[in-house]
């Protein structure tokens, strides 16, 4: 049996970089970091005593004889790449909901590869999970996604991600001071608005926005190395860093009408209205997580003033895609 533990992520600046029609042409990077909220992956082989060779639990359960009769994508494509012959029985559990803006499929893709790997032997770089990630995702799948989501669930931690028009890509962690840091940490607030949508289908809206919206993309491009440049000065108050959020969020907004809708408006400016300085929706937008930058002093403000949703404590990680559980030849 194996079990791999990956995070979920969250962007602050730079979203909409990442798609390979832009960063192909004009580069592209993103400020983001893995919090402590993950996926975890269980794989182990069956016996060859039942009727289906491969069982898969997740939202639904499947018990199917052959890989290409198997209905969730992800898992259909990387036992296929992988040319998984012996009978698996695969089990995924999560600490939130899916379809959140989180990156959570790319999770999935990450942590299931890092699993099976694991189950073969085979050990694997963050690097190489990522790369294997994008290709599935990408090129096997076809589904409109970025690059970023499983960069950071395969590496972990506070990051600049770069991507170049070759298809490359370079990960930088953040330095700064470890108590700027937590002064971050300490003015985020991360609310569930009870919305769950596909992130390819607001990202194909924005795809097919992309020349019309290139100012807008250079800008969000530009303020990944504002926000790093905040993060890096002793001098800079963290203030300007939810600013920034608040810039941001109105510059994401002009690039597909499906970014948001009226319920997120209001909430926003429901929480603004409080004391939230900045904020976003994670992700691709049009549902998921509310990120919001609050000053602790007005934090209780704006929790009683968004009470219709989720409240959810985060902290950043550093840990990326990891086997947590590793008895190939099952527990004894």
């Amino acid at each position: 049996m194996i079990i791999s533990k990956t995070p979920f992520r969250i962007s602050f600046f730079g979203g909409g970089t990442d798609y390979p029609p832009w960063f192909e042409s004009h580069g592209g990077k993103v400020l983001s970091t893995t919090i402590d909220k993950y996926c975890y992956i269980t794989c182990r082989y069956l016996p060859p005593f039942f009727k289906h060779k491969y069982r898969i639990a997740y939202s639904a359960v499947e018990q199917v004889h052959a890989i290409k009769d198997i209905k969730h994508p992800a898992v259909r494509a990387v036992l296929d790449c992988m040319s998984c012959d012996q009978g698996l029985e695969i089990h995924h559990d999560a600490d939130l909901p899916a379809r959140s803006g989180l990156g959570s499929s790319s999770s999935f893709t990450v942590g299931l590869l890092n699993s099976l790997h694991a189950m073969k032997g085979e050990y694997r770089s963050a690097e190489e999970l990522a790369k294997e990630a994008i290709h599935i995702e990408q090129r096997v799948l076809h589904e409109s996604v970025g690059s970023q989501d499983q960069i950071a669930a395969a590496y972990g931690g506070l990051n600049r991600i770069e991507f170049f028009p070759d298809g490359s890509f370079d990960v930088t962690p953040v330095i700064a001071d470890p108590s700027k840091l937590d002064l971050l940490q300490s003015h985020l607030m991360f609310f569930f608005t009870g919305l769950s949508r596909f992130s390819s289908d607001i990202a194909e809206s924005k795809i097919a926005n992309i020349k019309d919206r290139s100012a807008d993309l250079h800008a969000i491009g530009h303020m990944v190395d504002e926000g790093l440049s905040i993060l890096g000065s002793a001098n800079t108050p963290i203030k300007e860093f939810g600013q920034l959020l608040h810039e941001g969020w109105k510059t994401k907004r002009n690039l597909s009408d499906k970014v948001s809708n009226s319920f997120i408006d209001e909430m926003y400016e429901e929480a603004r209205a409080a004391g939230a300085i900045g904020g976003k929706i994670t992700g691709a937008g049009g549902g998921g997580f509310l990120l919001l930058f609050v000053s602790p002093e007005r934090q209780k403000n704006v929790r009683k003033r968004l009470s219709k949703l989720t409240y959810v404590p985060i902290r950043f990680e550093q840990s990326g895609s990891k086997i947590v559980l590793y008895q190939p030849n099952g527990l004894r």
